[in-house]
């Protein structure tokens, strides 16, 4: 198993530890009769739209300043791309500054953000507990700051008027779930995470506590390789695990899809031609993880978010922060993405964008 950070392991075996007091042990039938229940309600259409349906007329003529931990993450920039769509034709300036995965070793971005003398501020990857100065600052100076995964928890967190995101812990529980009822067999699993991230680490404590559940899952190896250091170290760490484990390496369940992108290399795919490996991952639905699901390519499943609708709620909640309304509360529901499914949903843009006519709910109370 890979070396943890203290800081991090510390992070990750909480993670681990609120999980295990929050599930009790299950029997194998009891166990696949729940996961099977929550993989067909995830699984389902999101058809329904239950999010707000009012809120203030949209302002016009807003800078705001898009702070990225990581712009070349397929999430983060989903978002980005949701945002501005969101206020095409408001007059809305959306800069941004890529942080390229070191925001967290910076504790200055947050100011050099208000340095722009922005209305508003998006904390987008990046911990907000390790931003505490600036978000201080940008609360003396009457900034809204809203969050994007800048917290494991949703809604109004200390620092940013909200923090839009899916529970970690339920995205995780769910790859995991599937995982176990995609395989028929015996399955060995390596889970891949990055606890340098507090989010991260989270949704891979999730992920370790429910595979625990399951009477034929065996965790070969947890493997901590942060996603900046991935491309690099990943030819590396593959060719060790199949020395490793060899056959009995059967499944992949990552907190990202990321690490499969990695994998989409001659190189690599050399080394797991024997393994027939099958993927699942906890987030985030990139473009190429539709494309392997459809193709039934190494990765068979992934917990996307809903980036486009993201972008549209991180203006609905500036927009509410700017015009001295409270936050909406709206939390979008878990989806799962298999072959049998990806052809719904946004699938055929290779993307979750929910039917649910989020885009015309918004608008209509915004006065667009």
């Amino acid at each position: 198993m890979t070396t943890f950070h203290r800081k991090s392991a510390l992070i990750f075996l909480f993670a681990v530890s609120l999980m295990g007091s929050a599930m009790a042990q299950q029997n194998s039938v009891q166990f696949m009769g729940a996961a099977n229940a929550k993989v067909a309600k995830a699984a389902a259409l999101k058809s329904k739209w239950d999010g707000p349906t009012s809120g203030p007329k949209l302002l016009h003529d807003k800078k705001i300043v898009f702070i990225a931990g990581d712009m070349s993450d397929a999430g983060t920039f989903g978002v980005f791309s949701g945002i501005k769509e969101a206020v095409t034709g408001a007059g809305w300036q959306v800069l941004s500054i890529d942080c390229r995965g070191r925001c967290n070793q910076s504790a200055n971005v947050v100011q050099q953000a208000l340095d722009m003398k922005p209305a508003g501020i998006v904390l987008a990857g990046v911990d907000a507990a390790s931003q505490t100065k600036g978000l201080t600052a940008a609360a003396v100076a009457k900034v809204p700051v809203i969050g994007w995964h800048a917290s494991f928890k949703a809604g109004p967190v200390p620092g940013l008027f909200t923090n839009i995101t899916s529970d970690p812990k339920e995205a995780a529980q769910l790859a995991s779930l599937y995982g176990a009822v995609e395989s028929n067999n015996k399955t060995g699993i390596v889970v891949f995470t990055d606890t340098s991230n507090p989010y991260l680490a989270t949704k891979s404590g999730a992920m370790v506590e429910v595979l625990k559940q399951c009477d034929t899952c065996r965790i070969l190896s947890i493997e901590d390789l942060p996603v900046m250091e991935s491309r690099k170290k990943f030819a590396g760490v593959i060719e060790g695990l199949v020395k490793r484990h060899g056959s009995k390496w059967t499944h992949i369940i990552s907190i990202n899809d990321i690490y499969f992108d990695w994998m989409d290399k001659p190189e690599i795919e050399s080394l797991l031609e024997a393994n027939k490996l099958r993927g699942i991952s906890a987030g985030d639905g990139s473009t190429y993880a539709y494309k392997r699901i459809r193709k039934n390519d190494l990765q068979v499943g992934t917990v996307p978010e809903p980036l486009a609708l993201h972008g549209w709620q991180i203006v609905d909640e500036l927009n509410r922060a700017l015009s001295d309304a409270a936050p909406s509360g709206y939390h979008a529901p878990l989806h799962l993405v298999t072959q049998q499914n990806i052809n719904y949903d946004g699938g055929p843009k290779d993307m979750f964008d929910p039917s649910n006519d989020f885009r015309a709910k918004y608008s209509a109370y915004w006065g667009k």
